[in-house]
């Protein structure tokens, strides 16, 4: 049986890095600032809610909140929120962000109740002000294990050490490894059941932060190391593992859902990330915003080296070649050429 499904898996790999070319269209990304959106690691709620309003309508031409969101997602589609929580109390995606957009989708029709927004984990959500049974949507994490889909897997000629929580983990099940060899490693990932079956549109918001084992931790990793187990074998800075990250996220349980990317830039962090880190942190007070994650992402990490470089930190572009692959794969544009980034001001 899990032979029958990595080959189903390797043949619409192959299909895609041969069938798709990069976007033969410019790419926008939109921006908005303002210095008033975030004071002493406090968002402004008001002041962040008229940004994300302000992006929604530029992104989509509309003039109505309601009706930006409704040409985004119609009211059939299960919505769901990816936010980054491994920032903790300080670095999670801010929660003023995640309560705008789910008004917006309250005025386009959506009920709050069906909107899911999820992480792999929520360790320090609440102290980030998320509050579940006040704010009215589902707040779901990846439950180990259980969490993963066991027909809709990742499988790449990288290894990666399987452990406690992955699906494959033998302990999980009760049971001790045959062998080292045989169980203890695996070149299967599975994605979670969230992003397999639960959501059928996905608004993506991850936060400005470099990673260091991934270059970024932008749209494309905030949408796929997260959403997989078995993903630590991604995250080594080898040349094959940054190629598999522009594979997963054009895998259509991806690529096919994310209709919106919204980067939190209220605090931009250029080392140590996605985990908190104060010490590199920049009061950026700027959001992003664009259909194209490969543009998006692009120009965030332009900034993100500009920050380290004046901090005397070695680059990170080359652990980030994942983003100039995604391009290749038709999933974007990551030439500064082929992006046009417009302010669209306060």
């Amino acid at each position: 049986m899990r032979s029958a499904v990595l080959v189903f898996f390797c043949t619409i790999s192959s299909g895609i890095a041969h069938a798709r070319q990069p976007a033969s269209t410019p790419s926008v990304v939109y921006v908005v600032h303002n210095a008033e959106a975030i004071k002493n690691y406090e968002a402004n709620s008001r002041v962040v809610y008229e940004m994300v309003n302000r992006l929604v309508l530029a992104v989509t031409g509309q003039s109505d909140v309601g009706k930006a969101w409704a040409s985004l997602v119609s009211p059939k589609d299960r919505v769901g929120i990816k936010i980054c929580a491994a920032g903790g109390e300080l670095f999670t995606t801010h929660h003023a962000i995640v309560n705008a957009i789910v008004n917006g989708l309250a005025a386009a029709g959506h009920p709050r109740s069906s909107i899911v927004v999820w992480d792999r984990s929520l360790g320090g959500i609440k102290e980030a002000g998320y509050r579940p049974a006040s704010d009215g949507y589902q707040l779901k994490s990846i439950a180990p294990h259980e969490g993963y889909d066991a027909k809709a897997v990742v499988s790449a000629p990288l290894v990666g050490n399987l452990v406690w929580g992955d699906f494959e983990y033998a302990g999980d099940m009760g049971k001790m490894p045959i062998s080292a060899e045989t169980e203890a490693t695996s070149n299967v990932s599975h994605f979670s059941k969230i992003i397999s079956n639960e959501v059928d549109k996905v608004i993506n918001i991850p936060v400005m932060s470099v990673s260091e084992r991934n270059g970024i931790a932008g749209c494309i990793y905030n949408m796929t190391i997260p959403n997989i187990d078995n993903w630590r074998r991604f995250a080594q800075g080898s040349p094959f593992g940054a190629e598999s990250l522009a594979e997963i996220y054009a895998n259509p349980l991806i690529s096919k859902k994310v209709v919106f990317n919204l980067m939190d830039g209220l605090i931009g962090q250029y080392a140590g990330g996605p985990q908190a880190q104060p010490n590199y942190a920049v009061h950026h007070a700027t959001l992003y915003a664009s259909r194209d994650p490969v543009a998006l992402d692009a120009i965030a990490l332009k900034r993100l080296e500009e920050w380290r470089k004046h901090g005397s930190l070695r680059p990170v572009g080359s652990v980030a070649a994942y983003i100039d692959f995604a391009s290749q794969l038709g999933l974007g544009n990551s030439a500064t050429n082929r992006i046009e980034v417009r302010n669209i001001g306060r």
